[in-house]
Formats: C-alpha cells, structure tokens, sequence
C-alpha cells in the first residue's frame, strides 16, 4: 500500500475514521481534498470540516477547491499524480476528475448497495425496518451510487438500534472496508461486481418535511423513523397542550403492543411516562426536547412541566 500515491476526499467525522484507518496503515495519502471552510450558526463563525481538522493535525497536504470544474484544482490535481482517489462522504465529482488516477476511483458508501444510495443511507435504513445492513466501496461512474461493487460487509440492525449507535458501528466497520479495498486494488486482486437488479430503496436527503412523525402510522413504522433520525436529526412533532402549539424533538422511545379505546396522537401521562396513543399501542416517550428547554428525560420534564388532560401529538 505504501507504493501507491492516494487522493483522499470527505467532510465529516464518517471520512475522518476512514483517514485515520489509512494513515494507520501507513498508506501514502499524498493530499486530502475536503469542503471550503464557511460561516454557520447564528453568529455566522467560520467553520472547518472534520476532515480538514484531522488533516491539518497531521500534517496533510490540502486542497479546499470551492469548483471541482475548475481548471486550477484540476491542475493542481493532476501534479500529485497520484494512482488511486478515494471519496467518503464528499460530493459528486466530474467525470474528468474521477478518471484521472491509473487504479480509479473508488467510494465508501453506508449501506448495502444497491439498496439505500442516496445522501443518507443510515437513517433510511433504520426508518424503513431493515433488519440487516453494512458497507459498500465500489469504484465511481457515471451514475450516483451505481458503480461496480468492489467489496461488501454486512451488519444487523437490532430491534432498539438508533442513528447514534448503527452509526457508531458503521463508521468503523467502513474505515476496515477501505483499508481492505486499497490492498486489493495494490495487490492487483480487485474482481468488481455489477450491481445486482434487485429493489432500489433510495436514502433522499433528510428535511423537515420527512422528519415529521405521522402518529397515524402504524407502531412499527413510528417507532421506526423516531429511532432512525436519534439522536440527528431527531423526528419532531406539535404537542398540543394548554392551548399551545409546543414544536418537540423526540428521541429515545420505546413501543408497547396494546390494545385501547383512545384517539390517535392522545398524550397520557403517569408519574414518571409520556405515552402517545397509536394504532394496536403506544409509543413510550423516554427523552424529548421542548421547544425553549434543553433535551431531557421524561421523567425530568414531568417533574415541572404539566399536561393536560385533553393533551395530544399533531
């Protein structure tokens, strides 16, 4: 692996692991490519990616293009002459780049593809019930998310899996799967696959709008999409209580299968639990963020919030 020259691209902490995995194994990444810096939050500071973080602590060469079609990155590019690109969670690249280097470009992708290609595979993954899942690199083409498979490994989603803690589990088992990947493709051993024509379930970019919980769904599918967006970007909801529209993140919940007489959405409140009323039982909410208050236990909120009787989800 030494031997090869490697480009590697990515912004956040996902890419960062993938880095590191490939430092560690002494690969010889001779630039790292990442977003240019910009201004977030309210008071609008500039901010740096993960991956330029992780790059600068370790002394990496890099490049911040805000054009990947303009002709000075390409340049710059093509004078590191290296061998191979990797890409993890970066952008869509030009044909003219991804093929610049002799060995391709390849990219790291969370999930089983072709299921789940798309800006955010780990959510959906959780949010539509799959019981299994993993990681993919497969060299770049025309195509989002549709070039040859080079290597697979695959992972169960248990019954309680969130975001935080498949995440957690992928990000690591990812960073393994691009070490792999590079020492096949040093090694000349690389044998691709085509991507099989099985059921394409896509992964589109999380918004608002997708984000809400619909209350008449079924229990499965609630508790499904609550715990896929937990702990980011969290599922939301309005309670209405005393005659006020609360907007509310929700995070930790459980299910209960039972059956009841009660509306859709209605809110019962013992001591110590928040139970939501929905088809065939009630999702048990454990941890919730009101809005104007910080995120908390349940049994906390309910030690100085009060709800009333006629209380409900929308």
């Amino acid at each position: 692996m030494k031997n090869l020259r490697i480009v590697f691209m990515g912004t956040p902490h996902f890419a960062v692991v993938a880095l590191e995995y490939l430092i560690k194994n002494k690969c010889n990444i001779v630039s790292v490519i990442t977003v240019a810096d910009k201004p977030a939050g309210r008071g609008r500071n500039v901010k740096q990616s993960e991956v330029k973080k992780y790059a600068m602590s370790n002394n990496l060469a890099l490049l911040q293009p805000t054009n990947l079609n303009n002709k000075e990155f390409y340049n710059n590019l093509k004078k590191l002459n290296a061998d191979l690109f990797i890409v993890v969670a970066f952008r869509m690249l030009p044909k003219i780049i991804w093929q610049m280097p002799k060995h391709g470009t390849f990219n790291l992708h969370a999930s089983l593809l072709p299921k789940y290609r798309g800006a955010a595979p780990i959510h959906w993954s959780i949010i539509e019930g799959e019981t299994k899942t993993g990681v993919t690199t497969f060299f770049i083409n025309d195509k989002i998310d549709a070039g040859e498979i080079i290597l697979q490994k695959e992972i169960e989603i248990t019954e309680t899996e969130t975001l935080g803690t498949l995440y957690d589990k992928l990000v690591i088992l990812g960073a393994e799967l691009v070490v792999e990947t590079v020492n096949l493709i040093s090694s000349n051993r690389v044998k691709t696959i085509n991507q099989p024509k099985l059921e394409r379930k896509y992964a589109p970019k999380l918004n608002s709008n997708n984000c809400k919980i619909d209350w008449t769904d079924s229990i499965d599918n609630v508790y499904n999409k609550i715990r896929g967006l937990n702990p980011f970007p969290a599922a939301w909801t309005i309670i209405k209580n005393n005659k006020k529209d609360v907007l509310s993140k929700i995070y930790d919940v459980r299910k209960e299968r039972k059956s009841h007489n009660l509306s859709i959405g209605k809110i019962v409140v013992s001591k110590k639990e928040i139970r939501v009323a929905v088809k065939n039982g009630f999702i048990i909410i454990d941890q919730i963020k009101l809005s104007g208050k910080k995120k908390m236990k349940a049994n906390s909120l309910l030690n100085g919030y009060k709800f009333n009787s006629d209380a409900k989800v929308n």
